[in-house]
């Protein structure tokens, strides 16, 4: 699950890209969907994300993880993205937002 704590205005908008980046298989932001475990942005105006995916075997990780790196890299005041990912905690529905569960009927 996503670390709980006050975020930085660049941690914002990053998170902020992340919601514009959607698993092809659920119609739901990889944020929301709760695939991202931790976003800090350091005083080098590094990013470091630490990441799962629904699935260790998943078919398009690849190109998501491209994605992710790609569109933390182009935001403003970052120049660096070190992008982590891990199985550990594994992701469950439990993961989700509760808005994303009221829609795919999980609350």
């Amino acid at each position: 699950m996503m670390e709980k704590r006050q975020f930085s205005e660049k941690e914002l908008k990053i998170i902020e890209v992340l919601r514009t980046i959607y698993d092809p298989e659920i119609p739901v932001n990889i944020y929301d969907l709760g695939l991202i475990y931790k976003v800090l942005v350091d005083d080098e105006k590094t990013v470091h994300i630490t990441m799962t995916l629904t699935a260790p075997n998943c078919p398009i990780a690849d190109q998501l993880l491209e994605e992710v790196r790609e569109k933390a890299g182009k935001t403003e005041g970052i120049e660096k993205v070190d992008l982590k990912l891990t199985f550990n905690p594994p992701w469950n529905p439990d993961n989700l937002s509760d808005e994303v569960k009221l829609d795919l009927g999980f609350l």
